[in-house]
């Protein structure tokens, strides 16, 4: 037991690494996971507290726990069934099949990286590119929201500056979790998506497994309290105006919903504008083309940022001009589903549309569109009618953003955004929208259109260009 056994250095180091790897396994890295997870459970509880509704426990799970959760979930067993049988397979396949839509729907929230990076980043970026103005707060109502119910905001779709911009605002309510398309699989978004609490959906994806999947993480997460953001649409904006609701998320959040025994899910409206939708020029050609679906390339990323740094190293970088967001009424579902309707989904994604419309907030560049849109074409005429739209819309309760409450400078503004781009030409007091720039101007034109066809102007010129008067 005591003699001496010679061994070549190289197989003594290799023995030594491994003692030591099995005592960080067993000893150390336990030690520091239960450490780690203390100081991580303190530091949520100190967000929490400053939080208007704190993150839930689901958000806070590890994410292969919710994963077994979800698989193991009966009625998702059962979809895995009905598949296998259905595409005469194994269920043993079918499961791992589920399994994989589990892992890829699932996000790994991860408090530090949303609130002491992301966050910051939202903002940075927000500020640096826009005037952001809170248009409409509605803080009373927001507030009035019983902490036992389950929010979800729901948001019309202009840019993908959306993320950023509502992120960023709504840090002191609480995390949202944003369902996200296919277009942020890629890395390095994969990864930052998931730590933010974003789970990837498949939108044109008809495998009735993969619907099952993804509608019980959806039911389980609102069931739970999870705050969420959802854009009805499905998807950008192609028009600048707003488009007829897709139902899949909230349907599923209808199906999962049991009026008496469900946590109530409240509904908050949120409408975003812009001066300048970055992706404006990409969605036009989609919507004349036809093409619904966008290639994601790093490329123009690229791009924008060198000509970005150029123009802040040669000082003539400014921002796009006003972001704006409003807040609108709450809808509760409990009380939505009070009153019969024939198609209980069609009917709430209908009146969600209608409350985002009735707050869009309206930015002085789809002002000043809206005007030249409608045949416009002199300084005067177009100063005359943004004059008596704003205090028509103070009397109706339309929310127009008038920078320095000024309706020169708001006209200005405008078409200082619109002459940059070389869109509208303006020589003297007249105004030319030109050839390019048509499409432009009308896709600004079509984001508050709802809102200004209804507002009289002192004089209203024809598509001709004659003016008639108002009635």
């Amino acid at each position: 037991m005591t003699t001496p056994v010679t061994l070549p250095l190289w197989l003594f180091i290799l023995i030594l690494l491994f003692a030591a790897v099995t005592f960080a396994s067993h000893f150390l890295f336990p030690s520091v996971r239960w450490f780690l997870r203390r100081r991580l459970e303190s530091a949520v509880e100190q967000l929490n507290s400053r939080l208007a509704r704190p993150i839930q426990p689901f958000k806070l799970a590890r994410r292969m726990d919710t994963v077994r959760r979800l698989i193991y979930d009966p009625e998702v067993a059962q979809a895995i069934s009905d598949h296998a049988h259905e595409n005469g397979i194994r269920e043993d396949v079918a499961f791992q099949k589920a399994e994989r839509y589990a892992r890829e729907i699932v996000p790994g929230f991860s408090a530090f990286t949303y609130f002491s990076f992301a966050i910051r980043v939202a903002r940075f970026l927000s500020q640096s590119l826009y005037r952001v103005r809170l248009a409409h707060a509605n803080d009373p109502a927001l507030e009035a929201i019983p902490h036992s119910s389950t929010v979800v905001f729901v948001m019309n779709h202009r840019s993908n500056m959306d993320y950023v911009l509502v992120t960023w605002l709504v840090a002191e309510r609480s995390a949202l979790a944003y369902a996200v398309g296919e277009w942020a699989r890629v890395w390095p978004l994969r990864q930052l998506v998931r730590a933010m609490g974003g789970y990837f959906i498949r939108r044109r994806y008809n495998n009735a497994l993969y619907r099952k999947v993804l509608a019980r993480y959806v039911q389980m997460a609102t069931e739970a309290g999870v705050t969420q953001a959802v854009f009805p649409e499905g998807g950008l904006s192609r028009t600048g105006g707003l488009g007829k609701p897709k139902l899949g998320l909230i349907s599923y959040i209808l199906e999962g919903f049991d009026p008496g025994q469900s946590r109530d899910v409240v509904f908050v409206p949120v409408a975003l504008n812009y001066d300048r939708v970055m992706e404006d020029r990409n969605l036009i050609d989609a919507h004349l083309n036809g093409t619904r679906r966008f290639r994601f390339s790093v490329r123009p990323i690229y791009r924008y940022l060198r000509r970005q740094i150029w123009l802040r190293l040669t000082g003539r970088f400014h921002r796009y001009g006003y972001a704006a967001v409003s807040f609108g009424d709450p809808l509760s579902l409990t009380e939505f589903l009070s009153t019969s309707h024939r198609d209980d989904a069609a009917a709430l994604g209908d009146e969600l549309m209608r409350r985002i419309a009735k707050v869009m907030p309206v930015t002085p560049v789809p002002l000043v569109a809206h005007a030249l849109a409608d045949g416009v074409t002199s300084r005067a005429a177009l100063t005359a009618r943004i004059e008596a739209q704003i205090a028509e819309a103070h009397r109706t309760g339309v929310t127009v953003h008038v920078p320095r409450d000024d309706t020169d400078y708001t006209v200005e503004v405008g078409l200082r955004g619109l002459m940059e781009r070389r869109m509208v030409e303006v020589e003297g007091d007249r105004i030319e929208v030109t050839d390019p720039g048509q499409p432009i101007v009308a896709f600004y034109a079509q984001s508050v259109a709802h809102l200004l066809d209804e507002l009289p102007g002192p004089t209203r010129p024809d598509r001709m260009g004659a003016e008639t008067a108002t009635t």
